[in-house]
C-alpha cells in the first residue's frame, strides 16, 4: 500500500449474512458496478448505533426487508478489516478511510421473496439472488474475498 495511504484509519462497518431455508446467501449486484461482482449488504455505522441495531438498518435500507422477517443467529467474534484498491480511496468517503472494519452478523431469513424490495429511497443494487454457499467466494470483488473466507468459517457452524 502506498504510504499516503497506509495512516488512513479504516471506516467502522456491518455485514449481514442472510440465509434463506435452503441455506443460500442473500447477494445483490451494486448499482455503481458494472462487473459481474456480487456483495451481501453491508453499511456504515451511524454515530452512537450500536453494530446490531446498524446491521437491522442497513439491511431494511439495503434489501426492505424489516426486522421481524429475519432471526439473529450470531455475529462475528471480532471485527474483519479489508483495504481498499489504491484507485478507490480518493472515490469513496471523501478520502478519509484506507478500508473497512466489519462486524458481520449472520441472520436467517423468515419472510417471502416478496418481502425483498431492493427499490429502496437510496438504492444500493441493480439485482438480487439466492446463491449457494459454496459459490459464493466466486462471485465476490477480490478485494473483500478474505473477509468473506472468514465469515464463512465463523458461521459455517451455525
Amino acid at each position: 500500500m502506498h504510504p499516503k495511504f497506509k495512516n488512513l484509519p479504516y471506516r467502522s462497518n456491518v455485514g449481514i449474512m442472510l440465509i434463506n431455508d435452503d441455506g443460500h446467501v442473500f447477494v445483490g449486484q451494486r448499482l455503481d458496478n458494472n462487473q459481474n461482482a456480487w456483495q451481501m449488504p453491508q453499511g456504515g455505522i451511524d454515530g452512537d448505533e450500536d453494530p446490531q441495531s446498524a446491521a437491522y438498518r442497513e439491511l431494511l435500507e439495503e434489501t426492505g426487508i424489516e426486522q421481524e422477517n429475519v432471526k439473529f443467529l450470531a455475529t462475528s467474534s471480532k471485527w474483519l478489516l479489508y483495504d481498499l484498491p489504491e484507485d478507490l480511496i480518493p472515490k469513496l468517503w471523501d478520502g478519509k478511510y484506507r478500508g473497512q472494519k466489519q462486524k458481520w452478523f449472520l441472520f436467517k431469513f423468515l419472510g417471502t421473496n416478496r418481502d425483498i424490495n431492493i427499490s429502496t429511497e437510496h438504492p444500493e443494487f441493480s439485482s438480487w439472488k439466492w446463491i449457494p454457499k459454496e459459490n459464493l467466494l466466486e462471485e465476490i470483488v477480490p478485494f473483500k474475498k478474505s473477509v468473506y473466507e472468514s465469515v464463512l468459517r465463523e458461521f459455517e457452524r451455525i
